[in-house]
């Protein structure tokens, strides 16, 4: 049975601001996450474009 709306799973009434707080906490740790999955395959990125520029430089 699922708990009905301002009401945790004991019973007890559950303040619906303290609700919005933590789904907008979850959300802002998933939108964290993802910019820092972004943040390291950019650097990668980076880093394999300056190692393939440096390659073709040793060729000339």
């Amino acid at each position: 049975m699922a708990p009905r709306e301002g009401v945790s799973a004991l019973g007890q009434p559950v303040d619906r601001m303290f609700a919005v707080l933590v789904d907008v906490r979850s959300f802002l740790i998933r939108e964290h996450t993802m910019a820092d999955l972004v943040f390291v395959v950019t650097t990668v990125a980076v880093f394999a474009l300056v190692a393939f520029i440096a390659k073709a430089v040793t060729k000339l």
